[in-house]
């Protein structure tokens, strides 16, 4: 197991991957991120919101072991970050850049993209969260080293849609995308459902809903194709108890069997992602078993790792990929596998408290 530094600069904060994307393509990885300004004795996260979040990714061509940095090379409302609204004050906002009409607004999408080109990759995007969210995509043809768009994405009838990068291609014109929907009530977190176009991206429709809240949230849904018509969904969960930290969280699995059309629970494959909780990242090896990677916000902080042999039934015990976090303000993996059966999974992670927050790999045999 080896652990290499991906972005890391004193006096920033960098973070949030599942929010963004990861591609690969062979030992070529790129993932993205969002990074800010550290600020200590800021709650929660210990970030600067008086300053902008912009987004950036990084792209590894030797399999994760070395990374090189660089802005986001995408066309932004106003020229502001995105997906990273609920970190800055309002007036930094993309929410604001679009109330104001500044460019770059994102417009409809003209379709007819290949999703099966090989060096496809879609990026989502958002406002902030809860009512009002709104979201937007890109699409690159070169490995991420240009992005078309932005391109709006519809309400579907909600009353916010919270878009982070999560789809699965089943054709040229044929994507699938799974996304979160803000409450009735405007509040974060109703529930996570699958939207589908047919068109090359020109429409997308709601297919189906995975799974609702009753109490609390169910957010940052994360796909893995398990057969042509079967696919497993990893969502992020909380009892709504005391309060965005306090409660419970955890991660739940459900299952399609007709290509996304219904949904059932499957499994509980994380009862406990500790204080704040953590998205998950789902991956399906070479080998047909399922990998979950996510943070763990309690004591020991860390990075941890799950699998299943058995498409989702059962998991194998808990794996601790670290264990030496400074404080719960970490985790939000992305995980992909070389041809050489290695995981690269990548996080943000601070060592700690006080310290800045910085963008991490593991490698990793499973």
């Amino acid at each position: 197991m080896l652990h290499v530094p991906v972005y890391r600069e004193p006096g920033r904060f960098a973070g949030w991957l599942a929010n963004y994307g990861i591609w690969s393509w062979g030992d070529e990885i790129v993932v993205g991120f969002t990074v800010g300004h550290l600020q200590t004795g800021a709650g929660f996260h210990a970030r600067d919101d008086r300053r902008p979040f912009l987004p950036m990714q990084a792209r590894s061509l030797d399999g994760g072991h070395t990374w090189t940095v660089a802005p986001v090379p995408c066309r932004t409302p106003g020229g502001r970050g995105f997906s990273a609204d609920e970190h800055v004050r309002p007036e930094l906002s993309a929410q604001d850049a679009l109330a104001r009409r500044l460019p770059h607004l994102p417009l409809p999408c003209p379709g007819n993209f290949d999703f099966t080109h090989p060096d496809f990759a879609l990026l989502c995007a958002r406002t902030g969260l809860g009512g009002g969210t709104v979201s937007w995509f890109y699409v690159s043809q070169d490995r991420c080293r240009s992005w078309q768009g932005p391109f709006a994405l519809p309400l579907f009838d909600q009353t916010g849609v919270e878009a982070r990068t999560d789809y699965l291609i089943s054709g040229p014109m044929v994507c699938t995308l799974f996304l979160t929907a803000a409450r009735a009530d405007g509040a974060e977190g109703g529930g996570v459902f699958c939207a589908r176009t047919l068109d090359g991206g020109r429409t997308f429709t709601l297919v189906s809903w995975i799974a609702r809240a009753e109490t609390g949230h169910v957010i940052m849904p994360a796909s893995a194709r398990l057969a042509p018509k079967r696919i497993a969904v990893a969502v992020r969960a909380h009892d709504g108890r005391g309060g965005f930290e306090g409660g419970r969280h955890w991660i739940d699995l459900y299952l399609s069997e007709d290509d996304g059309l219904s949904w059932r629970w499957l499994a509980q494959p994380a009862p406990d992602t500790g204080r704040g909780g953590n998205p998950p990242a789902l991956t399906r090896l070479h080998d047909g078993r399922l990998c979950l990677t996510y943070g763990y916000r309690a004591a020991p902080f860390g990075i941890r790792a799950r699998l299943s042999a058995d498409d989702g039934v059962t998991w194998g015990e808990e794996i601790t990929l670290r264990d030496d976090g400074g404080c719960h303000d970490l985790g939000y993996p992305r995980t992909v596998q070389r041809d050489d059966g290695t995981l690269v999974t990548v996080y943000y992670f601070n060592d700690q408290p006080d310290g800045e927050r910085y963008i991490a790999a593991t490698l990793w045999k499973p």
